[in-house]
């Protein structure tokens, strides 16, 4: 038996700043009140969308763009999570 300890492995995962762009377009039957509330008429619709079509949703188009963006354009605090990112280190026995 080899007493020496095996070396270990340090993953670095590359990570940067993106900017997304989504464009949804579809047909929706729901109560004509939460049509007033954006925020919750947000949160309806994402819930909609991730737990897939029903005969309540229609989608009838969707487009979805993303590019690598500056880091320099993001908020401090996002700019601060990146370095964190980076900076952590993944270690495999």
């Amino acid at each position: 038996m080899n007493s020496k300890a095996l070396p270990r492995q340090i993953n670095n995962v590359e990570v940067g700043v993106y900017e997304c762009e989504i464009h949804l377009k579809f047909r929706l039957i729901e109560e004509k009140s939460l049509l007033g509330d954006r925020d919750q008429l947000l949160q309806v619709l994402l819930e909609a969308l991730t737990e897939g079509s029903d005969e309540f949703l229609e989608m009838l188009q969707a487009s979805v763009k993303a590019h690598e963006s500056s880091e320099f354009k993001a908020s401090p605090q996002m700019r601060r999570q990146l370095m964190r990112l980076r900076n952590s280190t993944d270690i495999c026995p």
